[in-house]
């Protein structure tokens, strides 16, 4: 009997010993879970802390502004206050220089372009410039990282008429270029009276075809469509579209709407020669006799209703957004929104 007693408070120690020791391992692991936790609260606290006193990511660091500048429309004049403001604002500005002075590129070349401009993270924020029909970012790499179009228009035979004697004359931006027509007193009256090559009207089929893009009806002379596209595209593919007799104008939008690029830029114009930069040398106005004869073709007409409607549409947007840089810098805001 007493054996029996024995054994059976050997065995209840052995359970109560079993359970402290259960008991203690558990406790050992919930103090053990209760630090992690800590540690992980403690965590989150000091990331939240870092996030809210970080600098926010800066979306305009990775804009790109692509400039396809049409000959003779002040072109330099504009890209050179964009050189002269890059370093101090922290951007790129890369000239395109297209093989031979084409206007278009290969199917190849317009995808290899494309792919390179958006995915170039070194050099953004940049604003590359050249001489090149526009391009359809939206077809080559989607709708999330095309670049945003720029450029200057002018009006068609005041632009021929500049390059025509540039030609021969040179500008004063490089006074000591001979350039292909040097030697050649012919004045346009002249040219055109004599029905020369260099004057005709069909040479000013250019600005239609350099909004129009790459499509082969964009540089058949004369077409409709063309004219059709290169308005849809102004309207729906460029930011801004300014007129060359407007240029202080078009860099004032330019500075209020993306500073990023163009902080300090019209008082820089103002300031500086860039407005007197590349003037065509003696360059003499046509009679009325000339202009009379000129505006009576088809392609003249083509391509001042172009420059009519860019001016009109440069109109309607100067006006709202130096009214509104002059004013409230922002007039929308949002209300109503659920769920709370």
């Amino acid at each position: 009997m007493l054996n029996v007693h024995k054994l059976w408070l050997f065995t209840s120690m052995c359970v109560v010993v079993v359970v402290i020791l259960y008991f203690q391992s558990e406790i050992t692991r919930l103090e053990d879970v209760y630090r992690k936790l800590e540690f992980r609260v403690l965590q989150s606290h000091s990331e939240a802390r870092q996030y809210t006193t970080r600098d926010p990511p800066r979306d305009d660091d990775n804009l790109v502004v692509i400039y396809n500048r049409v000959p003779k429309t002040g072109s330099t004049s504009f890209v050179g206050v964009a050189y002269d403001l890059c370093k101090k604002n922290h951007f790129k500005v890369l000239h395109i220089n297209i093989t031979a002075n084409m206007h278009v590129m290969s199917l190849s070349n317009q995808y290899r372009f494309a792919q390179n401009v958006t995915k170039w993270q070194e050099v953004k924020p940049a604003l590359y410039h050249g001489h090149m029909a526009f391009l359809n970012f939206e077809r080559l790499v989607g709708t999330n990282t095309r670049p945003l179009f720029i450029n200057l228009i002018r009006k068609p035979l005041d632009r021929l008429v500049s390059y025509y004697y540039f030609l021969r004359h040179g500008d004063n931006f490089r006074p000591h270029l001979v350039r292909k027509k040097h030697g050649n007193k012919m004045t346009f009256d002249e040219c055109v009276e004599k029905g020369q090559a260099d004057c005709d009207p069909s040479n000013m089929w250019l600005q239609v075809p350099f909004f129009c893009g790459h499509a082969a009806e964009c540089w058949s002379s004369g077409s409709p469509w063309a004219l059709q596209q290169a308005k849809h595209n102004l309207v729906h593919h460029y930011l801004v579209v300014g007129v060359t007799e407007e240029m202080l104008a078009f860099i004032s939008v330019l500075e209020a709407t993306l500073p990023r690029l163009f902080r300090g830029a019209t008082d820089h114009y103002r300031s500086s020669n860039r407005s007197h930069l590349r003037q065509t040398s003696a360059k003499i106005e046509p009679s009325q006799r000339t202009v009379d004869r000129i505006q009576q073709s088809v392609i003249w007409k083509m391509e001042n209703e172009l420059y009519e409607f860019a001016s009109e549409h440069f109109k309607f947007v100067k006006k709202k957004v130096l009214k509104e840089a002059n004013s409230a810098p922002q007039v929308f805001f949002y209300e109503k929104i659920r769920p709370k």
